[in-house]
């Protein structure tokens, strides 16, 4: 079984861009365009348009391996402004607005204190 996330937005090309920056890859897309799939080592996200009340619905995160830092300054260098780099009780954590304007936060475990 793998986690689907399904990530509905009013502008397909530009949240595509934003996981892309985040270190997902594009794999299949509708023709013409509706939809996005891209896979990730342990499941997958879907994009999918919308309007109305259905855009920016769902807030996710990932599990990073590499140092927030690395994450946070790709981010700033594509035009996304990530927050700082919090101390958390599991490890550390970073939260960034997708273009919508959802939080997405971003966790580097650190396994002594998460197990």
């Amino acid at each position: 079984m793998k986690i689907m996330p399904i990530r509905y937005s009013a502008d397909v090309e530009a949240m595509t861009r934003f996981y892309e920056v985040l270190g997902l890859r594009t794999g299949p897309v509708s023709r013409p365009g509706g939809w996005v799939e891209m896979p990730a080592e342990a499941g997958m996200l879907a994009i999918h348009r919308s309007s109305g009340e259905d855009v920016g619905r769902c807030e996710l995160a990932f599990e990073v391996d590499e140092p927030l830092e690395d994450v946070a300054e790709r981010l700033r260098a594509a035009g996304f402004e990530p927050g700082p780099p919090m101390d958390e009780g599991y490890g550390h954590s970073l939260r960034v607005q997708d273009p919508d304007g959802v939080w997405v936060q971003l966790n580097r475990y650190d396994r002594d204190l998460y197990t």
